[in-house]
């Protein structure tokens, strides 16, 4: 089907492995295209042990490249996955039979796996890629590739070749969504088509060879209720979530890095009112939202001249004449925070928003601080009385010391006394100790505030009794 551009010689001496190739001596081994070919990298000399032998890898350079010759490129594109890895599959197995490669039916499927991978997928990333478990892939050049998994940082034995089929990889993946990584564009911020988070960082700002990072996405969206069989937050904490969801408060979602402000805010918008136009503004789109009535927007980097850039601040503030009903900011980092805060603020209830921050408190700082920054000339006063009147709600998330992920403050902002904006907490979470496998324990608990700020919107919304029930019962609640 491919259209073969070289008959298999029957004459060639047998791979064994281990044993001897099908090169001449002294010849190099043909590379692979790019980025057509990605393979795990053998082991090296006083390197970690990676669960395979050196002729595993050796064995599986030479049939990558055997392969390459064998498939016409044109032809496998134009083909579904599917139908290309069975198409594969079959070469593959023609060329082993073909050199007499003495292996075992168990190491053939492998092999045969891994060459779909490289020439179909993403190489060594394919198995990782397929598992559920995984929050965050991290791939440091071609040592072996870390994961994170229950909120610990694990190695495991899986490495890539070289670099330059690192690179391969990193450059398949960001010319998915019409971007680039190379000499000249060193960083990038790209996704993967199941909506993972994709960062790549290549020489020469990256010392030791390229590096990617994949945030990856669950299959299944994670909803508010599994937060809470998580103990993220307690049920009367999801309840009060809830509720600030469908009040269509202004809320911004803080936290450091992987503490699960996306995922949060993925589950705060599971109440949005099916009938509202949604407009979402992110630098890589990968925010699921389930309405049928949502406009997703990503910013574009600069071209090679240096000309089309298209940032953040440009599409909020395009989000203004596209008649929103919530404007969604995957997350707030500069300039931008000032056209987000004046949505707020006319007529876009509702809206929300992610930020980097360790306090409710810090999260203010940080909005006047990017405001600050991004050239605006308005007094720190008036900075703080645009934030008071736009924002509702900060919702801060935390990454705990034993990898657990919790809400750990649901705070309202009042409003001013003086230059200082007031803000007060509605649900808080206490860290009461450790158990003895180290894992934290705490508890969710109401502050005692009996009638919030936003009370009155959840009257006009029908949802002032669940609330005050909810902040009641919070009293005593734990997880």
């Amino acid at each position: 089907m491919f259209g073969r551009r070289v008959s298999l010689d029957a004459a060639q001496p047998a791979l064994q492995p281990g044993g001897p190739t099908s090169q001449p001596k002294g010849q190099a081994t043909p590379a692979a295209p790019t980025p057509r070919a990605t393979a795990e990298r053998a082991p090296e000399s006083g390197a970690k042990p990676t669960g395979r032998a050196a002729p595993y890898y050796t064995l599986k350079k030479e049939l990558l490249a055997a392969l390459i010759e064998a498939i016409d490129v044109a032809q496998l594109t134009a083909m579904n996955v599917e139908d290309a890895r069975a198409e594969i599959r079959i070469i593959a197995g023609e060329i082993m039979a073909t050199r007499k490669i003495a292996v075992s039916a168990v190491e053939q499927g492998e092999l045969i796996e891994d060459l779909c991978n490289d020439v179909l997928g993403y190489g060594p990333l394919e198995p990782l890629l397929a598992r559920d478990d995984i929050a965050d892939i991290m791939v440091n050049g071609c040592d072996p590739i870390y994961i994170e998994v229950g909120g610990r940082v694990q190695q495991t034995d899986i490495r890539f070749r070289d670099n330059d089929q690192l690179l391969n990889v990193c450059q398949r993946i960001v010319s998915q969504v019409g971007r680039r990584v190379d000499e000249s564009s060193p960083i990038c911020d790209a996704r993967l088509p199941d909506g993972s988070r994709v960062n790549v960082i290549v020489p020469p700002l990256a010392v030791d060879g390229p590096t990617l990072t994949i945030r990856k996405f669950k299959k299944d969206k994670l909803r508010l209720e599994q937060l809470v069989q998580f103990g993220a937050i307690s049920p009367e904490g999801a309840t009060i979530l809830e509720i600030i969801g469908r009040v269509r408060c202004n809320v911004l979602i803080s936290g450091g890095t992987g503490s699960g402000k996306t995922t949060l805010l993925n589950c705060l918008t599971g109440f949005v009112d099916p009938g509202e136009r949604i407009v979402t503004c992110e630098d890589s789109a990968e925010l699921q939202l389930q309405q049928p009535h949502v406009v997703r927007l990503e910013t574009r980097p600069p071209s090679v001249e240096g000309t089309g850039e298209i940032t953040m601040r440009d599409l909020v503030k395009n989000c203004l004449r596209m008649r929103p009903e919530r404007i969604i900011v995957g997350e707030v980092r500069g300039p931008e925070a000032f056209d987000l805060l004046q949505a707020m603020n006319t007529g876009h209830d509702g809206s929300m928003g992610t930020l980097h921050a360790n306090t409710p408190r810090e999260a203010l700082s940080r909005i006047e601080s990017m405001i600050t920054m991004g050239g605006f000339s308005l007094p720190a006063k008036t900075i703080r009385q645009i934030m008071v009147s736009s924002v509702d709600v900060i919702i801060q998330a935390a990454r705990l010391r034993d990898g657990s992920r919790r809400i750990t403050h649901i705070t309202e902002v009042l409003g001013m006394e003086g230059d200082v904006p007031i803000t007060q907490d509605l649900f808080v979470y206490d860290i009461i100790g450790e158990d003895a496998d180290g894992r934290i324990i705490g508890q969710h608990r109401s502050t005692g505030i009996g009638r919030p700020k936003f009370a009155e919107r959840a009257r006009y919304f029908g949802e002032e009794a669940r609330l005050s029930d909810a902040l009641a019962a919070a009293k005593v609640g734990d997880t």
